[in-house]
């Protein structure tokens, strides 16, 4: 059944792949005052002028308020230009990257908005073909040019005008998730105001580190299900990504099993997946499916191991053989709706 079932369904639109995988893309985890992060001075080594996030049309979204808490995402990489005279890095108001930023959205975002009011800011991106040959530290560093003012910019304008001292969590994916996880290693550390209403971070599709961790003792990894004031990630692929060069992946990373929640190597199998959102070929809408995508934590490596068939792989070039990057949202969607609530009721029980 499970496989006639994925055999009917188309499993990623290939508009949302090639912008989604393309990317070179308990409760008061910080209670200790010892772990706070310290306020610092003014961040003043942003290169470049702003985008101006007080103009509508650079947000891709700004919901109405129907819940205590938002969430703050930022898209997966979406400037996908491999002309000889391209930009290195893409205009805010690029057209073709606008478009499949919402395309992205409806695929992940959505997962957000049962729970959370959703602030997504358009932001300058990195071409693909920009960063293809950059290490994991390179691509980093990268990062911190125009695509970190814009971003901060936007979380600026966002907590001055739109959040009014609501908690909130922060998401995204692939380049989405490494300029969440220079937010949360720079700005947040800057604004603990802020840090301290964070119910949740989710960078997923990005590695999160034991190193990194380390550097940055205010910040914890999620322990379970609905832990608060956490950074929860995974990233998916096959068992033949196995010692295989993975852009997303570095080493000493850490993943979350995104069925069962737990950090080893407990297997989470096909039946416990509350749905994936696949598109269905004939009718040419997303559907919630059972069936599609189990998860197991391979502790060594710190990615989520799927053995989901008949599977569009990420590029080998970048990924690996077997990377499942472009469903690390879609496979486990309804799990990670879930999990939001989870953390969003266990948050408002503390305040």
């Amino acid at each position: 059944m499970r496989k006639s079932k994925i055999r009917r369904m188309k499993l990623c639109n290939w508009v949302v792949v090639m912008a989604a995988c393309f990317f070179l893309c308990s409760t008061a985890a910080c209670s200790s005052s010892g772990n706070q992060p310290q306020d610092t001075s003014a961040i003043a080594d942003l290169v470049g002028e702003p985008s101006d996030y007080a103009q509508e049309e650079n947000w891709l979204k700004i919901p109405e308020i129907t819940h205590e808490v938002d969430t703050f995402y930022l898209y997966p990489t979406s400037y996908l230009d491999e002309a000889e005279n391209a930009k290195p890095i893409c205009d805010i108001d690029n057209e073709k990257v606008q478009d499949r930023a919402r395309l992205i959205y409806e695929n992940q975002a959505t997962a957000y908005e049962e729970s959370t009011n959703v602030f997504a800011p358009f932001y300058r991106q990195s071409n693909i073909y920009q960063v293809a040959g950059m290490s994991n530290e390179e691509l980093e560093e990268y990062q911190r040019n125009e695509q970190r003012t814009d971003v901060y910019a936007a979380l600026d304008y966002y907590f001055e005008n739109y959040n009014e001292g609501r908690p909130f969590i922060i998401a995204g994916h692939s380049q989405g998730s490494i300029m969440t996880k220079i937010v949360l290693g720079e700005y947040m550390q800057a604004h603990p105001e802020y840090y301290e209403r964070m119910v949740a971070a989710y960078p997923i599709g990005y590695s999160i580190t034991r190193d990194w961790l380390e550097d940055h003792p205010y910040l914890k990894f999620a322990q379970g299900a609905d832990d608060t004031g956490v950074i929860v990630s995974w990233n998916t692929e096959g068992k033949g990504n196995k010692g295989q060069q993975n852009l997303v992946v570095e080493p000493n990373a850490i993943s979350i099993n995104p069925i069962n929640w737990k950090l080893d190597d407990t297997y989470a199998g096909f039946e416990e997946n509350l749905g994936s959102r696949i598109m269905n070929e004939e009718t040419g809408t997303y559907e919630i499916v059972q069936g599609v995508a189990d998860a197991q934590v391979d502790t060594e490596r710190g990615v989520v191991i799927c053995t989901a068939e008949n599977v569009e792989y990420a590029p080998e070039a970048l990924f690996g053989p077997e990377s499942l990057h472009s469903h690390d949202y879609d496979f486990y969607y309804v799990n990670l709706r879930e999990n939001v609530k989870a953390r969003v009721e266990a948050f408002l029980k503390t305040k």
